[in-house]
C-alpha cells in the first residue's frame, strides 16, 4: 500500500512512525513533513491547503490512501479534492469537518444528538457578550469559532480579560465552565461504524501545576490509571456515535478521526470540544501503545467498511510525552535555534523513548527550531512511573537554547505528585 501523509508536525512524525511500521505499507510519503519525518517517509513539497495540488500529488504518486493530519487542510476540503480524484481518503469532508472548524455548528449537532456539553452563547455584538460573561460568571470560557491554531480559547477568571479576547474574534461561544479533570478520546469512524481508541490525558498549560497560559498541549500520557473502567463504552453510547449518526442524518457523514474533548465533572462526563483529527499531543502517546498495524484500520475507515476490521489490539504499556517548547513560547516564539542531543536520545534511549518533531527544519547538517513546539519525547513503559522516567531521561540529552518543558507531566497519575 502506498500512502501520502498531509501535514508537517509531531501528531504527522507520529502517524507516519507507525505506518513505517506497518509491513502493508510498501511506500510512504509525507508533504511537507519536517526534519524528524524524513527519516522515516519521503518528503514532498506542497501547499497542504491547496486541494487541487495534493490531489494531483496523490495521483502522481499512485498513492492508495492519502492522510490528511491537521485540521486547516480537512476545513479547507483537501480531503473533498483527493476523493474527487478517486482516492481514499483518511479524513473528514470539509462540511463535516465544521465539528472543528466552527464552535457554534458543533454546539448545534450536540443539542440535536442529545451530547451532554456545557451551557453556551453563540455572540457576535458586544453586547450579546456582555449578557453572556454576565450569565455565567467566572471563570469565563470564551472560544473563538473559528480555528486558531489551539490558541482560541481562552479560560480565566478576569472580566476584562475575557471581553477583550470575545470582541478580537468575529464570533464567538461563551460557556460555562466545566469542572473536574479532562480526558481525550480519539475514535475511527467511516461514518456509520465507531471503533474508539484508548483514553489519553493532555496538559494544556504552559507552566507546571497547570499554571501559565493556555498551549496547544505540553505533554501527555496513557493510559488513565484513575479513570472509571466504563468510561470509553459511556463515551460510545452518549458521545460518539450520537454524533456520528447526526450527521449522517443531516447528510454530511463523518468519516475519518473524531475527537472528544471530555470533562469529568460531577454531574457526569460532558464534551469540551470535538476535533475532527488525531490531536497533538495525545496522538503520540495513543499510536505509542497500538499494536494492531494502522494503514488497514485508516483504509477501511476511509473506504466505509470499517465493520470488516478486527478489534484493535492494544500494548499493556504505559506511554508518555513531553513537549519541548521554544524561548518565549506560546507568545512569540523564537525559532532557528540549533537543536543537539538528537542522535543521543537515538543511540541510548530507543526503541523505548524516541523524539517525534513538530516545529523543525533542517539548515545543512544541523536541526533547528522553526515553530513554537519544538519536539515531542515519547517513551513506553511497564507502568506510567517508568514511562515518565524515561521520556524525561530522554528529555534531558536534547539541548535547544532558550527551551522549555514541563516537568509534572503524568505525575499525579504515576502516583508522585
Amino acid at each position: 500500500m502506498k500512502v501520502l501523509v498531509i501535514g508537517g508536525g509531531a501528531r504527522e512524525h507520529a502517524l507516519c512512525r507507525s505506518l513505517s511500521l506497518d509491513p502493508d505499507v510498501s511506500a510512504l510519503h509525507c508533504a511537507p513533513g519536517n526534519a524528524g519525518i524524513a527519516e522515516v517517509a519521503e518528503l514532498r513539497p506542497v501547499d497542504a491547503l491547496d486541494g487541487e495540488a495534493v490531489a494531483a500529488l496523490a495521483t502522481e504518486l499512485g498513492a492508495d490512501l492519502v492522510v490528511v493530519g491537521p485540521e486547516a487542510p480537512l476545513v479547507a476540503g483537501v480531503g473533498d479534492a483527493v476523493r474527487a480524484a478517486g482516492i481514499p481518503v483518511f479524513g473528514p469532508s470539509a462540511e463535516a469537518a465544521q465539528l472543528e472548524g466552527s464552535k457554534a455548528f458543533a454546539k448545534d449537532v450536540m443539542a440535536a444528538a442529545g451530547v451532554p456539553t456545557a451551557r453556551s452563547y453563540v455572540c457576535t455584538t458586544p453586547e450579546e457578550v456582555d449578557a453572556a460573561l454576565d450569565a455565567f460568571g467566572a471563570p469565563y470560557v470564551v472560544k473563538d469559532d473559528g480555528l486558531a491554531a489551539g490558541k482560541g480559547v481562552v479560560v480565566t477568571e478576569d472580566r476584562d480579560a475575557a471581553r477583550a479576547h470575545a470582541l478580537g474574534c468575529d464570533r464567538v461561544v461563551i460557556e460555562e465552565y466545566l469542572d473536574g479533570p479532562e480526558v481525550s478520546l480519539f475514535a475511527i469512524t467511516d461514518g456509520v461504524t465507531v471503533v474508539p481508541l484508548q483514553p489519553a490525558q493532555d496538559f494544556k498549560r504552559a507552566l507546571d501545576g497547570d499554571q501559565g497560559p493556555n498551549t496547544g498541549g505540553m505533554g501527555a500520557y496513557s493510559p488513565l490509571p484513575w479513570a472509571d473502567p466504563k468510561l470509553v463504552d459511556e463515551v460510545m453510547e452518549l458521545v460518539l456515535q450520537p454524533t456520528v449518526d447526526e450527521l449522517r442524518r443531516r447528510g454530511t457523514p463523518f468519516s475519518g478521526l473524531l475527537y472528544a474533548g471530555l470533562a469529568i465533572t460531577g454531574r457526569g462526563t460532558r464534551v469540551i470540544e470535538f476535533n475532527a483529527r488525531f490531536g497533538d499531543p495525545e496522538t503520540q502517546v495513543v499510536l505509542a501503545r497500538l499494536r494492531t498495524p494502522l494503514a488497514s484500520v485508516l483504509l477501511n475507515a476511509a473506504k466505509g467498511t470499517l465493520a470488516d476490521e478486527p478489534p484493535l489490539v492494544w500494548r499493556d504499556d504505559a506511554a508518555v510525552t513531553v513537549v519541548i517548547a521554544s524561548h518565549n513560547y506560546p507568545d512569540t516564539p523564537r525559532t532557528g535555534d540549533p537543536i543537539e542531543g538528537l542522535a543521543e536520545v537515538a543511540a541510548e534511549d530507543a526503541p523505548d523513548a524516541y523524539v517525534l518533531h513538530a516545529g523543525t527544519r533542517r539548515e545543512g547538517d544541523a536541526v533547528v527550531s522553526a515553530g513554537g513546539r519544538v519536539l515531542s519525547v515519547t517513551a513506553t513503559g511497564s507502568d506510567l512511573a517508568q514511562a515518565r522516567e524515561k521520556a524525561y531521561t530522554a528529555v534531558a540529552r536534547i539541548r535547544l537554547d532558550g527551551s522549555q518543558h514541563r516537568t509534572d507531566i503524568a505525575a499525579k497519575a504515576a502516583g508522585l505528585g
